[in-house]
């Protein structure tokens, strides 16, 4: 009846609390110890006489930014009574007695989504920009809110960004490039070498298959994959077909024989090379991660396709893998395998709200105080645009990773997967590494990222690099003057990652970019004449984006 604990986890939190009345009646002097001081908070500001907030919403927090939450007896009271309630609530939880503490978490995110969408900013009579914004229009901004409801209730969706705000191939994606492989799965591009010479050794990014390839190509200046073919870099991207149902028995060894081993076997030949450097952002770093053990058993000693590689905030370890975790049980797994029998897929939809809850305030409750109540138009931001077109997955493929990856944490686990007919096993990866993580991660948390060092061998070199920002920003992160964002290199001998080892790890202004060149070049080899990608194995297949990428 409730498979992701929306109701029965806030539940079984409150029983617990009504099994263990000592604990209760200590939490709840908390309460009055707030009412006492909300009394004399209100009879100071009654008298006239000065009185500082007793509590203030969080930093991130910014739906009280408005000046008249502040400044206005009555919105203030309103404001702290409501973060008073909030966070009381959010700490009873936290500490509930008897409870796991994923039962404790789950229970903290629910309530959490409930005290999100009562909180006043999301309602008119208790919102006083959208009253004022009301009276300064004449009531414009409700026509234009009544209107972007009535859209967004077609859509079915709460939109963050106008869907025709961009043109693939014209405003994104934009780097120019061909297609040199198609198959059922993926489209593979390769970039127009843009300098005389080239790194001897290519480089091949694969890109999660939840959203669009193309956050490492937005814009020209915000492009990864410009910046490294301006850089003289042969660099190839992997583009994955959005799968119908007809591809719902497409399982997690075809993404990597037709999605990775295709593509670097294309990047080889194209660019006669024995080995590639091979780079994955999140979910395609953790088929990466799948892929390097798995060639270690496929192919012969010393014939390993892949020359050194990058993980770029991901998880190979799934004992805590943040927040997400709230949705991963028996359960969850069970409804969703339900659900995409009966479409043989998953729709990117679906997968985007479970990311969109995790962050409620800023990508649900933001929009629909300002499309709705404020009457705003939805942004022009690219970011937000790709992060809406989202792709489906495949019933059999998704259930495999939901399963073996996060549920029972098997890639870790020496010998336990059989990917394509290899037992795996990642400590027998002896290759290069670079490893980038992001601060304000709630996808990918830093630390479980930098875990993948614990299971590669020994003996492998590693580089951790942990920059500012979060999953996004923190990989989308162009050099810029002045810089806006940092990172950190950690010191070899760190291995726990500690808050110790944060404050020794050496700090540079600007973006990790650079810095990833650099650890490459002395790796990719000498500079050479670019690649001739027009053969009669390897085809010229039309212009980059490619048509992969336009799949709805």
């Amino acid at each position: 009846m409730d498979p992701y604990g929306v109701v029965t986890s806030v539940f079984n939190a409150q029983t617990a609390w009504m099994t263990h009345p000592q604990e209760l009646s200590q939490a709840m002097q908390s309460f009055f110890v707030d009412a006492l001081g909300f009394e004399s908070h209100l009879l100071r500001i009654a008298l006239g006489l000065p009185s500082e907030p007793l509590i203030q919403p969080h930093v991130d927090d910014v739906r009280f930014a408005d000046p008249q939450w502040d400044k206005n007896a009555g919105w203030d009271v309103i404001k702290e009574i409501y973060l008073a309630l909030t966070h009381r609530t959010q700490g009873l939880l936290f500490q509930t007695p008897g409870l796991s503490d994923l039962q404790r978490r789950r229970a903290a995110f629910w309530a959490r989504q409930w005290l999100n969408a009562l909180a006043p900013t999301n309602f008119f009579f208790t919102n006083p920009m959208a009253m004022r914004r009301a009276l300064e229009t004449h009531g414009d901004s409700l026509r234009k809110g009544a209107d972007h409801f009535l859209s967004d209730a077609k859509a079915s969706n709460i939109r963050m960004v106008d869907a025709k705000a961009f043109r693939l191939g014209t405003d994104l994606a934009t780097t120019p490039g061909r297609v040199v492989l198609r198959n059922h799965l993926i489209e593979l591009i390769h970039y127009t070498p843009t300098t005389a010479q080239v790194h001897e050794t290519p480089i091949l990014l694969v890109t999660p298959w939840i959203n669009k390839y193309y956050v490492l190509d937005l814009t020209p200046d915000e492009s990864l994959v410009k910046f490294l073919t301006d850089q003289g870099y042969s660099t190839f991207i992997i583009s994955w077909k959005n799968p119908a149902a007809e591809m719902s028995h497409t399982a997690f060894d075809d993404y990597l024989t037709e999605g990775v081993d295709s593509a670097v076997q294309a990047v080889r030949n194209i660019c006669k090379v024995p080995q590639v450097h091979l780079a994955g952002y999140c979910i395609g770093g953790t088929l990466v991660s799948t892929y390097m053990a798995w060639a270690t058993r496929h192919y012969s000693e010393g014939a390993h396709p892949v020359a050194h590689w990058t993980l770029l905030t991901t998880l190979t370890d799934f004992s805590e893998p943040g927040d997400i975790d709230v949705f991963i049980d028996e359960a969850s797994i069970l409804a969703l395998e339900k659900k995409m029998a009966q479409t043989g897929f998953l729709e990117g939809s679906d997968m985007a709200a479970s990311f969109r809850l995790l962050r409620s305030n800023g990508l649900i409750w933001h929009y629909f105080e300002h499309s709705y109540l404020l009457g705003e138009a939805l942004p022009a931001f690219d970011v937000l645009f790709w992060n809406m077109d989202t792709t489906r997955l495949p019933a059999a493929m998704h259930s495999y990773y939901l399963r073996q990856m996060y549920l029972h944490n098997n890639l870790v686990k020496p010998d336990v997967l059989t990917i394509a007919g290899e037992k795996i096993d990642l400590s027998r990866i002896t290759q290069s590494l670079y490893v980038v993580g992001c601060e304000d991660d709630h996808v990918v948390p830093w630390r479980q990222a930098y875990r993948v060092r614990e299971y590669v061998h020994a003996d492998t070199p590693v580089r951790c690099v942990l920059t500012t920002s979060g999953h996004i920003f923190g990989i989308v992160n162009p050099v810029v003057q002045p810089p806006k964002r940092s990172y950190r290199v950690y010191e070899p001998e760190c291995s726990e990652h500690s808050a110790r080892c944060l404050d020794r790890a050496v700090q540079h202004a600007g973006s990790w970019w650079p810095d990833w060149l650099k650890w490459l070049g002395s790796r990719c080899g000498p500079l050479v004449n670019p690649p001739n990608t027009r053969s009669k194995a390897y085809p010229d297949l039309g212009a980059a984006p490619g048509t992969y990428v336009h799949e709805r």
